[in-house]
């Protein structure tokens, strides 16, 4: 079992990251959240989940061991599958999500795309008692690199529809929403106009 990857940054997109260690690259599906904690970074460790299955071998990575057990507890959750379990991490950072379920605000976690009321529900029964104890401070990992991205708006444009596609959005409807939000907040870093535009698709 992997327990983490160190080594240098090889490639990232908000979704994904290449990790070359010793010449071997491992790509990992990652969260914005973790996305803003080792972007503009040489060289990161990421923490390891390994999706095992018959037609296919894939890692999620984790900027801190909090995230990822996290991402533990979504994917223990009946209908909650990695990718999934990606997305609400995505939209909300692990201190919101603590606070979404310890509150039982079930109407904001589904506002997160592929998350219906039901889902909502079982999500916060199943994890209120357990999620308590992975302690993730109130800074979470979101708060960190915001600014490091230039504020072009093409630039921007791209990378977010692209993020958007590799987590399995459509390409017209992801550039629409994505120019809608570059409109209103043209100065916007990537990974918010992502987090907006989940929750608009």
């Amino acid at each position: 079992m992997i327990e983490y990857i160190r080594g240098e940054l090889a490639e990232l997109s908000p979704a994904t990251a290449v990790i070359d260690c010793n010449g071997v690259g491992y790509a990992a599906n990652i969260s914005l959240n973790t996305y803003s904690a080792i972007q503009g970074k040489k060289t990161c460790k990421l923490y390891v989940y390994e999706a095992i299955r018959e037609d296919a071998y894939v890692l999620y990575g984790f900027a801190d061991k909090q995230e990822r057990a996290i991402f533990l507890l979504l994917i223990s959750v009946s209908g909650i599958g990695g990718n999934t379990a990606r997305m609400i991490l995505s939209a909300l950072s692990p201190a919101e999500l603590v606070n979404v379920i310890g509150t039982e605000n079930a109407n904001l976690l589904k506002t997160v795309k592929g998350i219906g009321l039901k889902t909502a529900q079982r999500i916060i029964v199943d994890l209120k008692d357990k999620i308590t104890t992975v302690g993730v401070s109130d800074g979470g990992i979101s708060a960190s690199g915001t600014t490091l991205l230039p504020a072009v708006n093409t630039e921007v444009h791209d990378e977010a529809v692209a993020a958007l596609t590799m987590l399995g959005f459509a390409t017209a409807p992801s550039q629409k929403v994505v120019t809608a939000i570059l409109k209103e907040e043209p100065s916007a870093p990537v990974e918010k106009v992502i987090k907006w535009a989940l929750k608009r698709l």
